[in-house]
């Protein structure tokens, strides 16, 4: 996959929308995970920077701009370069 794009689930994981890669998978999978408005679905699908998810994770749902690619899972304050809140 190119430098500019990264898998759908890792991101999600990296992100903290989910505790595991797996529970990302499962976010896609049960169709709780949009991209540009359309739902997604491949756990695959890569994104990109400006794209615009609508999460629905058990905890919230959450609409949020991808302004960064993550290379691991950091703490919880290191999600502020991955993502900004479009709306609550």
């Amino acid at each position: 996959m190119r430098e500019d794009r990264q898998r759908l689930d890792k991101w999600l994981w990296f992100a903290r929308f989910a505790r595991t890669r797996g529970a990302a998978q499962d976010l896609v999978e049960a169709g709780r995970v949009r991209i540009d408005g359309g739902r997604a679905t491949s756990t695959a699908h890569p994104l990109k920077r400006g794209d615009v998810l609508t999460v629905a994770a058990p905890h919230a749902t959450v609409v949020v701009r991808v302004v960064g690619l993550g290379e691991r899972r950091g703490d919880a304050s290191s999600v502020d370069a991955l993502y900004e809140i479009v709306t609550a």
